[in-house]
């Protein structure tokens, strides 16, 4: 549920070029009339929330700056939400440039925020739209990863 709040939030905020200073009790009685539960609305503005902090850490600078040709190892519980095809899609991301090391770590961090057992590699491609549009100076790849999104609806992308 949480997953449909950000997508639906993501759709109407970004796509729509609606006003992005709302109030966030205003978004709250707006997300209650799209019939989104309490619980669930809170959750997921805690982790838009915790997306806006990850870009004022220094912890992903560490990450950037690491050698470009290292392997990602994943955590056992990472494996678990990050099937292999969503982990393959993620090193894909990566070998065409849409995503750079750090901007993957954020992508992980997001993902295994949602609170979910249900995680597909759709969901996958909608949390790294996120993660691109918030993060300043991905411009063009978050450009070249909305292609990838929304080509799918024309077969190009499995």
């Amino acid at each position: 549920m949480m997953m449909d709040i950000l997508m639906y939030l993501f759709e109407t905020y970004v796509h729509s070029d609606a006003e992005l200073q709302v109030d966030q009790d205003e978004l709250e009685d707006e997300l209650l009339r799209a019939g989104f539960q309490d619980k669930d609305i809170y959750k997921a503005l805690q982790w838009l929330e915790e997306l806006a902090l990850l870009q004022q850490t220094d912890e992903h600078a560490a990450i950037a700056s690491g050698d470009i040709r290292s392997t990602r190892i994943y955590t056992n519980k990472e494996a678990d939400r990050l099937n292999l095809e969503c982990r393959g899609f993620l090193l894909f991301l990566e070998q065409v440039g849409v995503m750079k090391p750090d901007i993957r770590e954020m992508v992980i961090d997001r993902v295994m925020g949602l609170e979910t057992n249900e995680f597909e590699l759709e969901d996958l491609k909608w949390i790294v739209l996120m993660v691109l549009f918030n993060v300043p100076g991905n411009e063009n790849a978050y450009t070249l990863m909305e292609e990838l999104l929304y080509s799918k609806e024309q077969g190009i992308l499995h």
